[in-house]
This record gives C-alpha cells, structure tokens and sequence, in this order.
C-alpha cells in the first residue's frame, strides 16, 4: 500500500517543488511537472476555457458515446438554469424553461430518431415526461421556489440522461487485443457502498475505460471489497481502499495465481478510443484534457505504483478535491490516473468517510450484464 500512497502524494506535491510554489488562478493551475521523470518538464501556463462541470452525473451524461445535438442543446439548457437559480432572476428562468419546452416540442422527431427501433417506445415514454416536467417548472417558478427549482432541474436531467444512454448503440470501439484476457465493461454498471458511515452509490463507466471498470467490476463481484478499509491520504485529496491483507498490493488472479495488472488507460476528450500505458505527461500532451476528468467530488480513480502506468490493480481512491491544489478543469490527477466512475448518491456519506471505516459491503446493483469476462 505505501508505495501507492507515496506515488499518489508525489503527483500532488512534484509540482509545487519544482515551481517553488503553485499560483492557482481562477481554477487553473500555473506550471506543472512530470512525476515519472527526474527533471522537470516544461512550465505551462494553463487556465481551462469556460466552467468546468464539477457534477459527476452530468460528467457522465457528457461521457456517452453520442451525437445527437439536439438532446445536447436540451440538456445544456437545463443545466445553464443553474446560473440563474444562484442569482435568483426568476424572469431568465422562465424564458429558458419555455424556450426549451418550445425547442423540445418541434425536435422531438430528430430525438426519437437517433434512438435504435427497439427502445424507442421506451424514448417516446421519456419524452414525453420531459415534457410534462418542462411545463411543472413553470408553475415552480412562478412561484419562486428556488428549492423546488432545483429538484426539478435535477429530475429533468435525469430523464434527459436516460433518453441519451438510450441513443447508445452498441459498444463505440474495439479493445485492443492484447487486454483481451481482462474482464471488460461494455457499457456502465452502477455499484452501491454499504459503508461504517452509510451508504454511497456509483455509476461505474465502460464507455470510456472499458478494462479499468471491467476490473473493477469483476472484482465488486468476487465480494473482493467487502470489509475493505479505507486509507485517507496525503492531505485529503483522496480516500483510498482495496490493499488486501498480506504482502500483495493487489488482486491475485486464482486461475493464474499471478497479479493482476491493469494499464493507465485514458481517453482524450474529442477522441473515439483510450490511449494505454501512459501519462499525458509522458506523451507531451500537456494542454489535453480527459473525456472523464477529476472535476466532481467522488471521482474514481485507478490508483497505482508511482512510476507503473500499468501496474494498477485492485487499490483505487474516491477523489475528495481540494480546489486550491486540485482545481477544476485541470487538476494534478488529470491524465495522470484512469478514472473510471463517479458517486452519483451518498455524497455526505463520503464526506464523513475516513481511515477509521470502512467498506462493508459492494454490489453491482445494476448494469451486470455488461460486464464481458475474458
């Protein structure tokens, strides 16, 4: 276990060494370091374009492997309701919410349309609350309800969410065939974390790290978490588990009696496949940013040897987030770590969470079937 937190600290504390002190400016970062290398890489300037979305469910709606803008123009328009609500400009709201509803009713044909035939009666059903919940938000509003705004925006991404995870048409790529003796996710499952504190859920996602959450997956199944404890590491940034008792630092494989490795495995945002086996830092992708980023409290990350971008296993950390060291947009764990799901319930859960609890039990609630054992 040392080794992991060591590498995991040094990720987080390389850079300050090497520019003296970290200057963060409206949630970006000034300079960064390559960890695996014993010179500093270049210094970039480097403050993220816009909002980063620190949201897990809607990093994850973003994740999905679709095209359809007008779903996309939806589900911005929803989400941009936040803006408004923190401000409470009733007026703003209102236009938003009817334009949406408006723009909803004339391409409905094109949303139904990028959904496969057989699930579009299930779509239709969707739509059609979408619909029903676009027109009750307008009597929330009127009555300026700013809680009941918000648990409605929250109701309406989540219908938006399912019509988009409908349009999903099989897997997007191939996994290379040299992973081909791991377990896969060829799609998402959702994991629930029965821990000393409370319960805590998790939306485990193929689409983007089919090998890590396959891993992953595999061995929530094998009941290899259950009583697992929890180890806070260096300054809160994250909270680590899955170091089995004895001498091994991960998950021995009984039918080979050998460690099981898992590789980085990371995709670019914008890009169809992961790239495997290295840091954006090793490639000399500096500016790139991850298609699932260490943005929202309850990120997952594979955690690993410092030095092995393929010697992970079974040790991975719920991102804690510190936003001075690890701000939003492009912290010091993007491109460095897989990050393979996000807590989408329980959030308060992990908040409490530390190296006294620990994991009573994981399940795979949902999603098992996507799961391709080698």
């Amino acid at each position: 276990m040392q080794r992991f937190m060591r590498s995991l600290a040094v990720t987080l504390l390389v850079p300050l060494f090497w520019t003296g002190l970290a200057l963060m400016v409206g949630g970006g970062q000034l300079g960064t370091a390559a960890v695996a290398s014993p010179l500093p890489a270049p210094l970039v300037a480097y403050l993220p374009p816009g909002n980063a979305i620190t949201d897990g469910k809607a990093l994850l709606r973003y994740g999905l492997p679709i095209e359809n803008q007008e779903i996309r123009k939806i589900q911005g328009n929803i989400e941009g309701l936040s803006e408004w609500l923190r401000s409470k400009r009733w007026g703003p709201i209102k236009r938003e919410t009817q334009k949406t509803s408006q723009f909803l009713e004339r391409r409905s044909p094109a949303i139904l349309a990028a959904v496969p035939t057989a699930k579009q009666p299930q779509a239709e059903q969707l739509l059609t609350d979408l619909k029903t919940g676009l027109e009750a938000m307008d009597g929330i509003v009127d009555a300026k309800d700013k809680s009941g705004v918000w648990q409605q925006r929250a109701t309406l991404l989540d219908t938006v969410g399912a019509i988009e995870a409908l349009m999903v048409d099989g897997f997007p790529f191939e996994v290379p065939e040299e992973y081909s003796y791991l377990p896969q996710l060829k799609g998402r499952a959702t994991v629930a974390f029965e821990t000393t504190r409370g319960t805590l859920t998790a939306v485990i996602d193929g689409y983007n790290a089919p090998v890590t959450a396959g891993n992953f997956v595999d061995l929530v199944q094998r009941g290899f978490y259950d009583g697992m404890p929890f180890i806070r590491a260096e300054d809160n940034y994250v909270l680590q588990t899955g170091d089995p008792p004895g001498p091994d630092d991960g998950f021995i494989d009984p039918k080979t009696g050998e460690y099981r490795a898992i590789p980085l495995e990371i995709l670019v945002k914008g890009e169809t496949e992961p790239i495997y086996g290295a840091t954006f830092e090793s490639l000399g992708m500096y500016l790139e940013a991850p298609a699932l980023p260490f943005s929202a409290f309850g990120t997952l990350g594979m955690a690993r040897p410092g030095g092995e971008p393929d010697g992970g296993s079974s040790q991975f950390f719920f991102f804690l987030f510190e936003p001075e060291l690890t701000p939003a947009g492009l912290n010091l764990l993007d491109g460095r770590y897989a990050v393979f799901g996000y807590v989408t319930d329980g959030k308060d859960v992990l908040d409490k969470l530390n190296q006294e609890d620990s994991i009573l039990s994981a399940k795979v609630v949902d999603g098992l079937e996507n799961l391709v054992e080698p």
